[in-house]
């Protein structure tokens, strides 16, 4: 698409996978019928789905929610295949502590070749039993549902080695307690899992993000639920005005949000762009004159790509620091935006947990490559509102998170 016109529009996103994503979990531990409103219905969501279901959990999926018979997992027939979402494998690989029994996760041929050696050594310190030949998928869980004690989980390492072991520690049969080695990254996802715990019954805390500690014996609750939308998806609307200037609005969310992703709109308000918010909607709008910031997105690394797009199109160059687990992703992100950037014209500096983009004086059409990464797609597609011959290779990635994203991307202007 391309449309050189001012933005104006309002624009709804899907549930929040991450939201999701916690809540599936939860609603399997929890004894008895929980009903998710408006959860992600994407990729991702399907394969935690389908892993809930080989682990004995009720799951039946109506249009808008999601219903979840949860209870004590048994031991599955088969491996569970979980495609390439990290997500379903690192929380199902914790959960699976709850197991009498064994089970083995795998996936795609990437996702062995993503290690979770933090998580595998963390559960071990809690007497689970986990094989794996590479630290990468396929891992074999063995457990006696008796587990419990201390570990410590590298802050450097993906955050959702953390939320596992926090959404399952509630079920362990003596005190846990998880310490932090080193300073702890994506502090806001943290966060979002402990209030989802706490919305459903179950109290964790920590000291100075160092050691959290869950006690042993809460149960959540199952109930309904309703899932906001998706923080991380809206920021590729939220980033268009910057772009080519005007106003977007994304409904069913506000910087009173858990996810971090929604403080993103505050990163283009440095940028120049004005920023608006209330209960329930966040709007950016812009005259499509921004300039190049310095920033640590540590807290939000799903956004930098997003925010890398957006900067070809600033005055001046931006940095973005701090984002080394990117590299870890479904595809090694940073140095993946950085070849495609550079296709477009930039110029762009790369580091171990950072690059550095300088925007070209008039950017360039060229065939984007997604790397089977639904973020390459859907940042990359911004570059399309503005400059001709943009083509996103592979645009069914999105299905990951976002199956519809480019039709609701086509009704934007």
């Amino acid at each position: 698409m391309n449309t050189r016109g001012a933005l104006d529009s309002t624009v709804t996103i899907p549930g929040s996978k991450s939201c999701t994503a916690r809540a599936l979990v939860m609603a399997g531990l929890a004894e008895g019928d929980t009903v998710l409103i408006e959860p992600a219905d994407c990729d991702d969501s399907d394969y935690m789905c389908d892993g809930l279901r080989a682990l004995g959990c009720g799951v039946v999926k109506e249009p808008g929610r999601l219903i979840v018979s949860g209870g004590k997992f048994s031991e599955p027939s088969a491996p569970l295949m979980l495609g390439n979402s990290g997500t379903a494998v690192r929380f199902l690989t914790a959960a699976c502590a709850t197991l009498n029994g064994s089970a083995v996760i795998d996936g795609v041929a990437r996702m062995r070749e993503r290690p979770i050696s933090d998580l595998i050594e963390a559960l071990r310190a809690w007497g689970v039993t986990i094989e794996s030949e590479s630290d990468c998928p396929p891992v074999t869980v063995t457990s006696t549902g008796s587990f419990g004690g201390r570990s410590t989980v590298k802050g450097t390492a993906s955050s959702q080695y953390l939320t596992g072991l926090l959404i399952v520690a509630p079920y362990a049969d003596r005190e846990t307690e998880i310490h932090i080695d080193g300073d702890l990254v994506s502090k806001p996802y943290i966060e979002l899992t402990l209030d989802m715990m706490r919305e459903r019954g179950v109290e964790g805390g920590h000291e100075g993000y160092k050691v959290f500690r869950v006690a042993h014996g809460q149960r959540y609750k199952p109930g309904e639920y309703a899932i906001e939308a998706d923080a991380s998806g809206a920021t590729y609307f939220l980033g268009a005005p910057a772009i080519v200037g005007g106003r977007v609005r994304v409904q069913n969310l506000s910087f009173d949000s858990s996810q971090g992703d929604a403080q993103f709109a505050k990163v283009l308000e440095q940028m120049g762009c004005a920023v608006s918010a209330g209960s329930d909607y966040i709007e950016v709008s812009s005259d499509g004159n921004i300039r190049g910031i310095d920033v640590d997105l540590n807290a939000m690394p799903d956004t930098a790509q997003t925010l890398a797009v957006v900067a070809l199109f600033a005055e001046g160059p931006t940095t973005i620091r701090n984002v080394g687990n990117m590299r870890i992703k479904e595809t090694d992100r940073i140095t993946a935006t950085a070849t495609e950037l550079r296709k477009l014209g930039a110029e762009v500096e790369e580091w171990d947990d950072g690059f550095r983009i300088h925007p070209p004086d008039e950017p360039q059409g060229a065939a984007i490559d997604t790397y089977d990464d639904h973020r390459m797609a859907m940042s990359f597609a911004m570059a399309g509102l503005k400059v001709e011959n943009v083509v996103i290779n592979d645009p069914d990635c999105v299905s990951k998170t976002f199956p519809d994203f480019f039709e609701r991307w086509s009704h934007l202007v």
